[in-house]
């Protein structure tokens, strides 16, 4: 008897095998420790970062990809990827990249990724394919579809799809055949989409092409847009690995931990710009070494800041600090974090800890609502007064000037098209919800109110320490460590 088992990670495992009859009667229990390595490296892998002008493609292992002339080498790459550039296919005949040999074995696993950004979604597009007679043995890219479009795995005549494709918006796509279990997947930014399908892969294998697919009459189907680090492995590939591979690894924008202020500005960790603060705003410091409670009974006992030597005091009448611009893009996949505590115990009106305006309203606010005993994190649909609003919450209570605030996170994953809010490194299923679109602000970074018509509304009464922000979406194990002083290793 043979029972299949795919382990997920690499490291040390154990095997625990005992026999039971017919009769349910058991033998005696062996177990086995046995070493996963970790997985074998592409057998073929194209990272598409020639210099400008190239006619071929170096591959990093396998054969060199040759380029029609419609290819453009030099081409901008997704941030955070640790890729430096990509190629640029013109949907003409001649943009493709093509070995003239095979590179997947269809009679084994096998996975197919790329990074790619389309420059349209109205017709079907292919990044990766490898030919058969007269039509692909596989194919990985873009279909066009009612009710939108969609990314797509073909092998065998089985599809998967899954996904919305945006036009100018950077993806990393993973076609996946698994022939232990005969199924097709199919993963976008990091995750599976569709439902895995059952495949027969074709016995003959062609080229392996990079932006077209092979059709009874010549190739069709080419890509328009972008395409960079293209690579076929001979194994199934593992959700952690295809979570690393689809990964945006997120860049830090910004550190102000709210310890001092100079001139009604407190500057920000790495010297970038500083926040301003307003009439009503200061920076709370606590008792010095020259006063101390416990040895002068005339000394008056002072708390501590809540994080490091410093915070932010807002009177929540006209208190609040500000950056002098934007300092996360909300078009883009970003995250920001705050730590934060109320003065009120039954805080009379909502009060707001963090916001970014578009023109006519905040673009995200994040505010404690009293009616509900929770924080709330409100991204309106459109740049409209009254619009729609996305609003994800998480139960606390108000702290009345007491104990040590709750570290508060928002983040928003363009890949996923997902928001959450975190408190005290946490979120649920109550704090999460989906936003397809992400856009574009204009007003400068907020602390302590919200936009209110042409003014201010919504200020904060309490104290508020280590905001933190960054381009790209932390994970959640990224998360638990903000709000502490120092900022997450995002390994």
């Amino acid at each position: 008897m043979t029972i299949p088992y795919l382990p997920l990670t690499a490291g040390l495992k154990s095997l625990t095998v005992r026999a039971i009859d017919r009769s349910g009667r058991s033998g005696a229990q062996s177990r086995y420790d046995f070493n996963v390595k970790p997985g074998r490296a592409p057998v073929a892998r194209w990272k598409l970062d020639d210099p400008a002008g190239s006619r071929a493609a170096a591959a990093e292992t396998g054969t060199a990809a040759r380029a029609g002339t419609g290819v453009t080498f030099g081409g901008p790459a997704p941030a955070g990827t640790g890729a430096t550039a990509t190629v640029g296919l013109d949907g003409s005949g001649h943009g493709f990249l093509t070995t003239d040999a095979p590179v997947a074995d269809m009679r084994t696993p096998f996975a197919v990724s790329a990074w790619v950004r389309p420059a349209e979604t109205d017709r079907n597009m292919t990044v990766a394919s490898q030919d058969a007679d007269g039509k692909p043995a596989f194919s990985l890219g873009l279909r066009s579809q009612n009710p939108g479009p969609g990314w797509s795995f073909a092998i065998g005549g089985a599809r998967v799809s899954g996904g919305a494709p945006e036009i100018g918006e950077w993806a990393h796509l993973l076609g996946l055949y698994d022939a232990e279990t005969g199924r097709a997947h199919l993963y976008v930014n990091g995750h599976e989409v569709g439902t895995a399908a059952e495949a027969a892969p074709a016995g003959t294998a062609g080229a392996f092409q990079i932006g077209r697919a092979r059709g009874t009459n010549g190739y069709r189907d080419r890509w328009h847009g972008d395409i960079g680090d293209v690579q076929v492995h001979d194994r199934v590939v593992v959700p952690s690995e295809v979570a690393e591979l689809a990964r945006h690894k997120p860049e830090l924008l910004g550190h102000w931990s709210l310890e001092n202020a100079v001139d009604g500005t407190s500057p920000e960790q790495s010297d970038r710009a500083p926040l301003r603060l307003g009439t009503g705003a200061s920076i709370y410091r606590g008792s010095d070494s020259s006063c101390l409670p416990e040895l002068d009974p005339d000394c008056p006992y002072m708390p501590p800041p809540l994080v490091g030597e410093g915070h932010l005091s807002l009177d929540g009448e006209t208190g609040y600090a500000a950056a002098d611009g934007p300092v996360v893009d909300t078009g883009d996949s970003f995250t920001i974090g705050v730590v934060v505590r109320l003065a009120d115990s039954e805080p009379a009106h909502p009060m707001t800890v963090l916001s970014q305006a578009g023109e006519h309203t905040d673009v995200f606010k994040v505010r404690y609502e009293p009616s509900t005993y929770a924080w709330q994190l409100v991204m309106p649909e459109k740049d409209e007064v009254g619009a729609p609003e996305k609003v994800v919450s998480q139960i606390t209570g108000a702290d009345g000037g007491e104990g040590q605030g709750h570290r508060l996170a928002v983040v928003y994953d363009d890949g996923t098209d997902t928001i959450k809010l975190y408190a005290d490194g946490y979120t649920s299923a109550e704090a999460t919800a989906s936003l397809p679109d992400g856009r574009h602000s204009s007003g400068a970074l907020q602390i302590g109110r919200a936009k209110a018509g042409d003014g201010w509304g919504e200020y904060l009464h309490g104290d508020v320490d280590e905001v933190q922000a960054y381009s790209g979406a932390l994970r959640d194990e990224d998360v638990t460590g903000l709000g502490f002083g120092t900022d997450p290793c995002l390994c």
